[in-house]
């Protein structure tokens, strides 16, 4: 078993624990296996730092319950560090139990604290993954939900957080509403 297969197996083994299910699976498990599919799709000779933080973006992310963070703003970005830093910390672990060096462990924790967004390519690329991943198979779902004004934030963050690159592939792969596509432009995602 190579290092990269076994740090799959490992997050792969502890997001099956996931209690929460999407169509009859555990959500975390499904969650890395679409995250990779798009990672190998958008980057197919990414390092395995990337593949790695890929895979366990979510990693058991049943374990930090937003319900158990204060309301509000605050609970929300508190709960999202404390995620952050949890995916992190687990997907360092795996990968020095692979067999992995501290530079790719510390790339890969990079990668999952979101250090260097918009200044280091791979931090980026793993961002623009999420991005995919979330207007793939997550968006229609959730804009369910949302009222119109806040999607409409929703999506300006989403564009906000992506490369130009990954901006204009988007335009070309996703069917958006004209409201959604000015906010993809280069011209205007900022605002």
């Amino acid at each position: 078993m190579t290092a990269l297969s076994a740090a799959f197996a490992a997050i792969d083994a502890a997001n099956a624990r996931d209690p929460d299910k999407v169509d009859g699976q555990p959500a975390s498990l499904l969650y890395g296996q679409r995250m990779t599919a798009e990672q190998i799709r958008l980057f197919p000779d990414a390092r395995e730092a990337l593949q790695i933080a890929a895979r366990g973006q979510h990693i058991e992310r049943w374990v930090l319950r937003r319900a158990d963070y204060p309301e509000g703003r605050e609970g929300y970005l508190t709960w999202r560090r404390d995620l952050a830093g949890h995916h992190a910390e687990r997907v360092a672990a795996i990968m020095a139990e692979a067999g992995y060096d501290q530079p790719e462990i510390d790339a890969a924790r990079r990668m999952l604290l979101k250090q260097g967004i918009k200044r280091d390519p791979d931090v980026q690329a793993l961002e623009d993954v999420i991005c995919f991943v979330f207007l793939k198979w997550y968006f229609q779902p959730f804009s369910t939900t949302q009222s119109p004004e806040k999607l409409q934030r929703i999506v300006q963050k989403t564009a906000r957080k992506m490369s130009a690159e990954a901006r204009a592939l988007a335009l070309d792969t996703f069917d958006m509403p004209p409201p959604f596509t000015d906010l993809f432009t280069d011209g205007n995602p900022a605002k």
